[in-house]
């Protein structure tokens, strides 16, 4: 797995592959982390990096016990497919 790191001011995850920025962006209100977008570009695509990057920021989410709504309709599918997941959703 590629590194991922938070850019805090941006509220943004970002990971750099064969020098290409996949990117996850989000917002906090409260207790909610309301995921808006994941971008790959399609130079790298196919990789199952949103997948990664969707984990992850879930992943954190979870350690800090946010809730999550998820605005990016990928990240929505992506939860749908993994219902065994066991993140709080709103």
């Amino acid at each position: 797995m590629t590194d991922i790191s938070l850019e805090t001011p941006l509220a943004r995850f970002v990971m750099v592959v064969d020098d290409h920025r996949c990117e996850l962006d989000f917002t906090l209100s409260g207790q909610t982390m309301d995921i808006r977008s994941v971008r790959v570009p399609k130079a790298v695509g196919g990789r199952g990096l949103a997948g990664q990057l969707t984990r992850h920021a879930l992943d954190w989410a979870n350690a800090r016990s946010l809730k999550v709504k998820p605005t990016c309709p990928y990240v929505a599918r992506w939860l749908e497919r993994h219902p065994d997941h066991g993140y709080s959703i709103v």
